[in-house]
């Protein structure tokens, strides 16, 4: 083990807390999808088509060519990392950036974001002790090429990461570490990487979606790796490899508990994850451990073509991600191209095409075949993600299904009937459909909504008269089903990753994790009684009612609050005034609970777990030896939050050496019945030993000075009282 050079104390939180080890180390919460699966065939539309005035969601808008040239280079100089050897030339890799590690020890949070488009940024929180933890550099501490992730990812080397520890320094007290995705991340792509696993070990715990618990396989562990012992390496020395077990989700270091350097393992989860927990445990020393995350990113390419003449300009192409979310838009260029650069490396990907608006002069441009492709990032690049648009053939009907406040609703199937058959088309991301050759005669349009939409008026009826080449527009107003929603609280604060369920009419289930901030919500429930249920994350237990029943109607139902409750533990450390550790001091813990007396370690450290809600109160035992630099004596508080004050500290200095006393010499007035070496109340040595010269007795002379000694006690008090009789007179 290397101890870390010091780091910026804006890149640190909480100080040196006794030894402690570094291997030089050195809201809005989106909608749920409503994306339904095309069972037809869908058209684009190239008209325009009035529709009702909605929010247009936030994309880029410069041009791809330019975008994706920015972005090469950014990752390239800012971020140091190489192109992985089985990935196409276009493929480029990037490590995590993070945002200052704030709190305090016992409660840190920070975000992590990583830099290949489309990838949910996740929010930490952590129960860490303070001391040798926050974001590190990775000036000292670095993945090399030569380490299996960073031949893959690129070298790490000055990208930062996080260090943190375990609760206390205990195989009982270890921390738990969750990252919280915005939504969730993509089934492939990027990687999480735990470094310096030799005298602890971290126990893995995943959810996907609808907070399903990941299996060990789903983990996707590569394999361990110790990164002190390829070339090149930091300054470091080590050769010992963790060991995984998929079964318990438990990476391992050594089975000697030993403290090296390096012990790395890394992992590339193979289904969406929407939280990630890490609960790190000491088995012996006082251990950090390292966390890097990194993505891959590869590009959709393609081209717009006008049939039976060549590329054409204009088309508006959306990248959708498999989760249905609008990534980006952009447009095919003069030569018909377009692309989205510099997305996660992975599979579910759709692009869907607009056609470009109509020249003058005519009715317009419809899509060849399905407005919408796959695009498959996982193994490289996606190319030939090609359209073909084609001039409108009378008659065109197009428009749009869109929710009362212009939210588009993609999904909806609409079905044209009459002469001629039935004709149907699906709505795209955007809520809009054309079709066109629609014959001669009565027809009729019905909408059917996705799931969790209902349309009061779901058929409108028109007619194409002969000669006619006007557009049909035909738009829906579809209603959302109603939502149940809340808060997931510990003390008054959010828990992110909690698991939150419900049964409804039918034996309808469906669950979700809490965000970042605790809160959760189910769209486009049908009405009905509904039970609320909260399963508690790692380390905390339900406080109160697990469950709540709500009866839900037209309207939204907000406020379904759940509360949760964890253990505190109260901790700090005993100094000397020039900083070195007292072991063996007392403390005394007293709280609700009772007394827990505790000593401090070799590291002048004590900690108490398991406390419950209330008032604290902390006394300190100085030492001997010792006097008290400080307080002895401190009072806290905690909440079912389950707070971990581990600021409780101590200090002391030596205590001033005494001073002997100088002898008295025992024929000093004022003195009698002392001499040197004497101590009050001890046994007078025996009288009438001839020649002798015992403490308290005069040398013997044939006279016992006890009778002198006796009768001017008695006459020095007959002159007190009198003195003070005479002063008592004076006052009255």
């Amino acid at each position: 083990m290397r101890r870390e050079r010091p780091w910026p104390a804006s890149r640190a939180a909480g100080g040196a807390r006794g030894p402690a080890r570094a291997c030089a180390r050195p809201r809005v919460r989106p909608r749920p999808s409503r994306r339904a699966p095309s069972r037809v065939r869908s058209y684009g539309v190239g008209v325009r088509v009035p529709q009702t005035p909605r929010a247009t969601p936030a994309l880029p808008t410069a041009s791809p060519r330019r975008l994706g040239a920015v972005l090469a280079l950014a990752l390239a100089v800012l971020l140091g990392v190489g192109v992985a050897g089985s990935a196409t030339a276009a493929t480029t890799a990037g490590w995590a950036a993070w945002d200052p590690l704030a709190g305090t020890g016992g409660s840190f949070t920070t975000m992590m974001r990583l830099p290949a488009g489309g990838f949910p940024a996740a929010t930490m929180t952590s129960d860490s002790r303070a001391g040798q933890v926050g974001v590190q550099s990775g000036a000292s501490s670095w993945l090399s090429t030569a380490t299996p992730v960073g031949a893959k990812y690129g070298s790490s080397q000055g990208q930062p990461y996080l260090n943190l520890r375990p609760r206390a320094d205990a195989p009982t007290s270890p921390s738990t570490t969750t990252y919280t995705f915005e939504r969730p991340t993509p089934a492939g792509g990027w990687t999480f990487v735990l470094g310096d696993i030799d005298a602890d070990q971290v126990t893995v715990v995943a959810r996907g979606e609808g907070g399903r618990l990941l299996t060990g396989v789903e983990l996707g562990y590569q394999g361990g790796f110790n990164y002190c012992a390829v070339t090149p390496r930091p300054a470091c020395t080590g050769t010992d490899v963790p060991t995984w077990d998929p079964a318990t989700g438990v990476l391992r270091g050594n089975a000697t508990a030993t403290d090296t350097s390096g012990a790395t393992g890394w992992f590339e989860p193979t289904v969406p994850v929407t939280s990630l927990t890490l609960l790190f445990q000491q088995r012996s020393g006082f251990p950090v451990f390292q966390t890097w995350f990194a993505s891959l990113a590869r590009d959709v390419t393609g081209t717009v073509a006008l049939q039976d003449v060549g590329p054409i300009s204009g088309a508006t192409l959306t990248l959708v991600s498999a989760d249905g979310v609008r990534l980006a838009t952009t447009t095919s260029g003069a030569d018909g191209t377009y692309s989205f650069t510099g997305y996660t490396a992975a599979d579910g990907y759709t692009v869907e095409v607009t056609p470009p608006p109509a020249p003058p002069g005519q009715a317009g441009y419809v899509v060849v075949g399905p407005g919408s492709l796959p695009a498959d990032l996982a193994a490289t690049d996606a190319t030939g993600v090609d359209f073909t648009v084609r001039p409108i053939l009378p008659v065109p009907v197009g428009g749009t299904v869109l929710t009362e406040d212009g939210t588009p609703v993609p999904g909806a199937t609409i079905t044209i009937t009459g002469p001629g058959g039935p004709v149907t088309a699906v709505t795209d991301s955007n809520g809009a459909y054309l079709v066109d050759q629609v014959a001669v005669g009565q027809h009729t349009v019905t909408v059917t909504p996705p799931p969790g939409y209902t349309v009061d008026e779901p058929s409108q009826s028109f007619e194409v008269l002969p000669g006619d080449e006007t557009l049909r527009t035909v738009s829906f107003v579809a209603s959302p089903l109603p939502s149940v929603s809340g808060t997931v609280t510990a003390g008054g604060q959010g828990v992110a990753g909690a698991v939150v369920s419900f049964t409804g009419p039918g034996g309808a289930t469906g669950s979700t994790l809490t965000a970042g901030d605790g809160t959760y919500r189910f769209d486009l429930l049908p009405a009905g009684r509904y039970t609320i249920t909260v399963a508690p994350p790692p380390g905390f237990t339900v406080d109160g009612p697990g469950s709540r029943v709500v009866v839900l109607g037209a309207e939204d139902v907000a406020g379904v609050d759940l509360a949760l409750t964890r253990p505190g533990a109260i901790g700090g450390t005993v100094t000397t005034d020039d900083g070195a550790p007292v072991p063996g001091a007392n403390v005394l813990v007293s709280g609700p609970g009772g007394d827990v007396p505790v000593t401090t370690g070799a590291d002048g450290t004590y900690f108490v777990d398991g406390l419950g809600p209330g008032d604290y109160t902390i006394v300190f035992a100085v030492p001997d030896g010792f006097t008290s630099a400080g307080p002895t004596e401190r009072a806290v508080t905690l909440t079912s939050a389950g707070e971990s004050r581990l600021d409780q500290d101590f200090a002391v200095e030596a205590a001033a050496p005494v001073d002997p006393v100088d002898p008295v010499d025992p024929t000093t007035p004022g003195t009698p019945g002392t001499s040197p070496g004497s101590s009050p109340g001890a046994p007078a040595p025996e009288a009438g030993t001839p020649g002798s010269a015992t403490p308290g007795r005069l040398a013997s002379s044939g006279a016992d000075p006890s009778a002198l000694l006796a009768v001017a006690a008695v006459l020095t008090a007959a002159g007190l009282a009198l003195a003070g009789g005479r002063a008592l007179r004076r006052r009255a």
